[in-house]
């Protein structure tokens, strides 16, 4: 398991693999409020947003604790899946989680006012929520549907327009491995 004292300087250091993001057009100071807002307490739309879509946060079987240094969480569920780690650099607008993939989300300002992005950068097919995590939808239509989620009720907070969501490989793209972490 990583420490989430590390993991955006370990993620820094990966190329992506996939990459999908879309724009508000809100400041992307509001836009990071929303996105970057974590606490400890149950994960909903107003903590820890990127997972409140996750069939744990939606039955309530999912909350976050401080974890080890500054801006660092776990979010704890029910049940034999480990914690989710979670570490927030709002210096410059972003969050890393840390499952069964390792994904950072960034706000950053653009002519239309906020671009998210989302990065996955390693996957843990070892990880016991990998089947589960992907086997319905595959990884980049599941990106895409999350950040879908995550700008809608952004948008809706702020009463703002959203775009639609572009997608891209990276140049660590490849075919998601089978029992070994990359």
């Amino acid at each position: 398991m990583h420490t989430t004292s590390s993991l955006l300087t370990e993620l820094d250091a990966l190329p992506f693999r996939w990459e999908v993001a879309g724009t508000l057009a809100a400041p992307v100071e509001a836009v990071a409020a929303l996105l970057l807002a974590v606490a400890e307490g149950r994960v909903g739309d107003d903590n820890l947003l990127l997972l409140a879509r996750a069939s744990a946060a939606r039955q309530g079987a999912m909350t976050v604790v401080t974890g080890p240094g500054a801006d660092a969480y776990r979010a704890e569920l029910a049940g034999p899946v480990e914690p989710v780690d979670i570490q927030v650099d709002r210096a410059r607008s972003r969050v890393a989680v840390q499952s069964w993939y390792a994904g950072v989300h960034t706000a950053t300002a653009c002519p239309a006012g906020t671009l998210v992005t989302h990065r996955v950068h390693r996957v843990v097919p070892d990880h016991p929520g990998f089947a589960d995590g992907i086997a319905e939808l595959g990884l980049r239509a599941r990106m895409s549907r999350d950040l879908q989620q995550v700008l809608e009720v952004i948008a809706d907070r702020l009463g703002c327009r959203r775009s639609t969501l572009l997608t891209r490989s990276g140049p660590a793209e490849g075919e998601i491995p089978s029992g070994e972490a990359t």
